[in-house]
């Protein structure tokens, strides 16, 4: 019988949050303007200069079809873009925006888990670990939410 210390499990997850991080910032997924799209913003964190822009197709249906982004960003908000486009491929807003929220709560409180995320967005939670970074992870979320609202602009206010 194996006995982890928690420690161990902390590292553990560390590495993974970096490792997934690292190469989501390398090989970002849907990193490129999406033509034709139905809605865009663009998105801008001041404090550490991220600046991108949220393509995005939606069906009849409001379900999204296709979801990209492009600009420069740290390696936080790239890899958390990346992740995003795949996770809410499908959605409706409504969708999108419970799935936000989820991700909210997971980036902000320590007692919350992030199994309730699909796909490798649960590795996001290693942000709580840099709280400063928080906006960095969520202003392609923002971005995407005022895309859909008919936006132009959004902040990771």
């Amino acid at each position: 019988m194996a006995v982890f210390v928690a420690g161990e499990i902390m590292a553990e997850l560390s590495d993974l949050y970096r490792k997934t991080v690292l190469a989501h910032n390398r090989d970002p997924h849907n990193h490129a303007p999406l033509e034709p799209c139905s809605h865009r913003a663009e998105g801008h964190n001041p404090v550490c200069g991220d600046r991108i822009r949220v393509y995005v197709r939606t069906g009849e249906d409001g379900r999204l079809e296709a979801v990209s982004f492009t600009g420069e960003a740290c390696a936080i908000c790239t890899a958390s873009s990346s992740m995003m486009t795949d996770a809410v491929t499908g959605l409706d807003e409504a969708g999108v925006e419970a799935l936000f929220h989820r991700l909210q709560t997971v980036l902000t409180d320590r007692a919350s888990e992030g199994d309730a995320l699909p796909g490798e967005l649960p590795v996001l939670a290693g942000v709580r670990n840099f709280p400063g970074r928080t906006k960095c992870a969520t202003l392609s979320w923002h971005t995407l939410l005022a895309a859909l609202r008919g936006d132009e602009t959004a902040s990771s206010e």
